[in-house]
């Protein structure tokens, strides 16, 4: 079910109370800011949740959605901090944006290019998803250049990072971009990688401009 994204973070909350600290109820007045009251009226005509004068239950109904929102912001954040290297502050508020976009195919793709992690970098659980329990092998995610990597390396394109709008752009138009399989075919004296079904030669500065995520078995 669709939610605003105001109900979507009363729903984080109220999972991360109930379901990861132990709480059965949680105070109203963490939901006193502007415009919460619409929000929760969202959900309790959805019937997630009860409420009274004080205290706010989520109910059994609301549970996989409110736990889904919980995963979403956690690989939101473990995408923002660990693969664009924002920092904490930034990561967080990027990943509140970020997480409301994940459809359930971008999820799984996301969850997969981070190798499917615990933990986000708080530190805190990440609810397993489908993904997570068809692989049932961890892998840890190391990101590199494009210029350091070995010929036989395969890995995603995670980003591209360059001051050059021009160099950029060509990147783009040779079908560079966020999440493409990438092989490195030879890394010298130029850099020959396959990128779909396209082999394309770049030089060592271009190179640098492209990070890869490779995957290492744990």
């Amino acid at each position: 079910m669709k939610f605003s994204h105001e109900a979507e973070e009363i729903l984080e909350t109220l999972w991360v109370s109930q379901e990861e600290k132990g709480n059965p109820e949680t105070h109203c007045r963490l939901f006193n800011e502007e415009g919460r009251a619409e929000a929760l009226k969202e959900l309790k005509l959805a019937g997630y949740i009860s409420q009274n004068k004080e205290k706010i239950i989520l109910l059994e109904k609301g549970k996989e959605d409110a736990r889904s929102a919980v995963r979403h912001h956690r690989l939101a954040e473990c995408f923002m901090m660990n693969v664009l290297k924002l920092d904490k502050e930034t990561g967080n508020m990027s990943a509140c944006e970020f997480e409301h976009l994940l459809t359930p195919q971008l999820e799984e793709r996301i969850c997969g290019m981070l190798g499917h992690p615990k933990t986000c970098p708080h530190g805190n659980p990440i609810p397993q998803g489908k993904c997570c329990l068809k692989t049932g092998l961890q892998k840890e995610i190391v990101l590199k250049r494009l210029s350091e990597m070995k010929a036989g390396q395969k890995g995603r394109v995670a980003y591209m990072k360059t001051a050059d709008k021009r160099k950029l752009q060509k990147l783009m138009i040779m079908g560079v971009m966020p999440g493409m399989k990438i092989s490195v075919i030879v890394n010298a004296p130029s850099c020959v990688f396959q990128i779909g079904n396209t082999q394309v030669a770049v030089d060592a500065e271009m190179a640098k401009s492209v990070f890869v995520m490779t995957e290492k078995k744990r």
